[in-house]
């Protein structure tokens, strides 16, 4: 999520940036030039007045047109500044250099025209850095008795002048820069304190999901909405955790509170069998329905008790174990004619020893019911990268991928092994047992025919541990 809020901060601050950069751009050349242009105005009024009094009776002995023509000559050695004074049929006064000429055409052609009309030039077009070569033309009136009977007109060069914008624009840019940081960085801090939250409550809510029930937020920072939203969040796991307390809780209590009535109803149809022939067929099938019965209760105390029970996860040789089980089960696999073999070396993980022996206890124990005389059963243990993974495989007729996706659901058994001893509880109290310690069981086809049973079990430290 800050992958997608972030940029989006951070495009917005940009664009307000630049939205506040350009129009100050573009405001500094103008003041430049500005000020540049009342230089010129300046300059060119105190040329005007020289020329004012400039008589064209006779120009050769006229000191003010000296003076004016020295001034003139004076400005442009110093500044390099193109200045002329013209009557009004275009005749220069006087020019520094001497050959130059009122413009033509452009913009110092039209700053001509408009001092003709009495009209200064406040406002000849904007120069910019990029233009290499420009020149800023300014024009002013000569009036005599209220009319106007020359023109002074400047040329200068904009070298310094594109400088000295392109020099405040870097000025600009560098602010902008550091602006730009300011606000990222901000906006890390802005979306950490936002997110932090929200990253809180998706572990928590990870939490609970791989069955850590008692995993809460710890609503102290980020904004009231969020905060609100971890309190409610607490609120609902604390219902939630109650309702699964009770239901474990009726769970355990229904099968204990059910074995003294039910021992006392088996003991029961003992005494009466012991009044019957022994090989009355009723009293044969009810007395197997009571053990069938009683297993079933067994079996419901034990998924209520591996549900509730927190795992005790330890670094434990999984190979090891593995061969444990397998030489606790291989006296049942030779009654039954099956070959149990252990494949894999040592490997370890975190487990509870215990949790996993049952789980592979049941594992082991439905491959055998159901691979038939003289095939094999293997137990095979790996690791995996960061898992370890102990695969157990048999021959027997194996489940249709629809049974597949429901195996391992409570008191779910397949409609062709009914005749088969077991309560459909075995799987169930399997993964509640694994999923406590982190570890998980999936199901599979075997090649060329059969189940393949994988539980996996980390091999990485649990959070709450170093």
């Amino acid at each position: 999520m800050r992958t997608r809020l972030l940029p989006l901060l951070i495009v917005l601050m940009a664009g307000v940036l630049l939205a506040l950069g350009f129009p100050l751009a573009a405001s500094l050349a103008a003041a430049e030039q500005q000020r540049l242009v009342v230089d010129r105005l300046d300059d060119s009024a105190r040329f005007a007045a020289l020329a004012q009094f400039v008589t064209e009776n006779d120009p050769g002995l006229d000191e003010r047109r000296a003076t004016l023509v020295g001034e003139l000559d004076s400005y442009h050695d110093v500044y390099g500044i193109r200045t002329g004074v013209f009557y009004r049929d275009n005749r220069a006064m006087a020019g520094a250099p001497e050959d130059w000429t009122v413009p033509e055409k452009g913009e110092g052609r039209r700053a001509f025209q408009e001092a003709l009309l009495g009209r200064r030039s406040h406002d000849p077009p904007q120069v910019w850095p990029w233009q290499a070569g420009a020149r800023l033309t300014i024009a002013s009136p000569v009036v005599r008795d209220g009319d106007v009977v020359a023109v002074v007109v400047t040329d200068s060069p904009t070298d310094q002048l594109r400088s000295r914008i392109l020099h405040g624009w870097l000025l600009i840019a560098a602010g902008e820069v550091a602006a730009m940081l300011v606000a990222v960085g901000a906006a890390f801090r802005l979306t950490g304190w936002v997110l932090r939250p929200v990253r809180v409550l998706d572990a928590a809510t990870h939490d609970i999901a791989t069955g850590r029930l008692n995993s809460r937020v710890a609503a102290a920072g980020g904004p009231p909405e969020l905060r609100r939203l971890a309190k409610s969040f607490n609120e609902m796991a604390d219902n939630v955790e109650d309702v699964l307390e009770q239901q474990r809780a009726f769970v355990a209590d229904a099968s204990h509170q059910l074995r003294n009535p039910l021992a006392a109803l088996l003991l029961r149809i003992e005494l009466l069998a012991l009044e019957l022939p022994e090989d009355n067929e009723e009293i044969a099938s009810v007395r197997t329905e009571g053990k069938r019965l009683a297993q079933v209760l067994d079996d419901l105390l034990d998924l209520a008790l591996a549900e509730h029970v927190a795992a005790d996860l330890r670094i434990t040789d999984i190979g090891e174990l593995a061969a444990e089980r397998v030489a606790a089960w291989r006296p049942v696999a030779d009654e039954k004619g099956v070959r149990l073999l252990l494949e894999g070396g040592a490997v370890t993980a975190w487990a509870d020893p215990v949790a996993l022996s049952s789980a592979l206890d049941a594992v082991i124990d439905n491959a055998l019911k159901f691979t038939p005389e003289g095939e094999k059963v293997t137990v095979r243990t790996a690791a995996n990268g960061e898992k370890v993974t102990i695969v157990v495989t048999d021959l027997g007729p194996g489940l249709t991928d629809e049974e597949l996706t429901r195996v391992g659901d409570r008191f779910w058994r397949s409609g062709r092994h009914q005749n088969v001893k077991g309560s459909g509880l075995g799987l169930s109290i399997t993964r509640a047992l694994l999923a406590a310690g982190g570890a998980a069981i999936a199901y599979a086809p075997n090649e060329p025919h059969g189940l393949r049973v994988t539980v996996t079990v980390p091999r990485t430290a649990p959070p709450d541990r170093p």
